[in-house]
């Protein structure tokens, strides 16, 4: 690590980081405005460096406390971004994903390209980061391998690590467009709705993973609801009451998915490099959803992963149909079909 990063941007490094840490958002961010495409890249990988602390298995949870609380005064401006990576650093396991340990060398250098941004879009970014990493340090303080007690602790959860990014995105575009601001209650409504959907999907594509390090994200009354004791939780011992208990968080997620699309609906029709953000990422949860639901024997998360040829073929439908909204209801239903649906509000 060298002092080079101190004060140097990244400039156009974003995207081979995006590419390290995230195949999906190595795809999606390039396709926004060039206005939105780099502000947004570097919120992602700071909220990236939060989510390291949080899955960082050898730290131990007053290390996580004393970092997480640290990297909110870094993006602050209230504490050196460079004293903060080089204690970190060298705490990074091997087993994190490749790029996250380069990622965290280049703290002041994210930090230093967000100074540059308009205050509006500084103040959403450090909004997001220092909610989502206060959120995720009161997560691990309870956590534990045998999930969460309630299906509100872990809307609760997605609300900290997903739901803030909605809110932050949606700023954004609103402060990028005065036409999307026009619409502004109406995504700020959906916003957390969508981040909760991809996060649920998530959560459910890596529970294995997860519960590995000793976590996990499930709701343990809608298991014991379906007749399943999260307690009993083995990866080689599937019973059919757990898999009724991924049903209903597949609908619930379902649900929170339906909002995403009318969250991108409400995008004027020429912002195709916004609705392409957002109809990408929906189609990969919509199709990883799919996966999930059948084969809830799953062990593991790559067993469900979407192929990249599935990928390929998201895009290919989602940007023939980005400017109709009729076809893009369609294509929804379409794709959704035979997927569990709850019939409860998912806002």
């Amino acid at each position: 690590m060298g002092k080079r990063n101190a004060a140097k941007p990244i400039e156009d490094q974003e995207q081979y980081f995006l590419q390290r840490v995230s195949r999906s958002f190595s795809l999606t961010i390039p396709q926004l405005p060039p206005e939105l495409r780099k502000p947004i890249a570097n919120a992602y990988l700071l909220c990236r460096i939060a989510d390291t602390i949080e899955d960082e298995t050898s730290l131990s949870l007053d290390q996580k406390r004393i970092f997480f609380h640290e990297f909110i005064d870094v993006v602050n401006g209230k504490a050196p971004a460079q004293q903060f990576a080089e204690r970190l650093c060298p705490l990074i396991s091997g087993k994190a994903v490749p790029g996250e340990h380069d990622l965290i060398d280049k703290t002041p250098a994210l930090i230093h390209t967000v100074s540059g941004f308009n205050r509006h879009q500084q103040a959403a970014i450090r909004q997001c980061v220092e909610t989502m990493s206060t959120g995720m340090l009161e997560f691990q303080e309870i956590k534990n391998p045998y999930g969460l007690e309630t299906l509100s602790a872990m809307n609760q959860y997605c609300y900290y690590v997903a739901g803030v990014v909605g809110e932050m995105l949606t700023r954004l575009f609103c402060d990028y467009s005065k036409q999307i601001a026009k619409t502004q209650e109406k995504l700020f409504r959906l916003s957390v709705s969508f981040g909760q959907g991809l996060q649920m999907v998530n959560i459910l594509k890596d529970l294995w993973e997860d519960r590995a390090r000793g976590a996990c994200w499930l709701p343990r009354d809608v298991f014991h609801n379906a007749g399943f004791d999260l307690d009993h939780l083995s990866a080689g011992d599937y019973r059919p009451a757990f898999g009724k208990g991924l049903a209903d968080l597949i609908a619930i997620a379902h649900g929170h998915l339906k909002n995403a699309l009318s969250y991108t609906l409400l995008i004027p029709r020429h912002e195709t490099g916004i609705r392409r953000f957002c109809l990408w990422a929906l189609g990969m949860a919509i199709f990883t959803l799919h996966n999930i639901n059948k084969n809830r024997r799953y062990t593991k998360g790559q067993e469900v992963k979407i192929s990249k040829a599935t990928a390929r073929n998201i895009i290919f439908v989602s940007n023939a149909a980005l400017r109709s909204n009729v076809l893009l209801k369609i294509f929804f239903k379409t794709a959704t079909r035979g997927l569990p649906m709850s019939y409860a509000s998912s806002n």
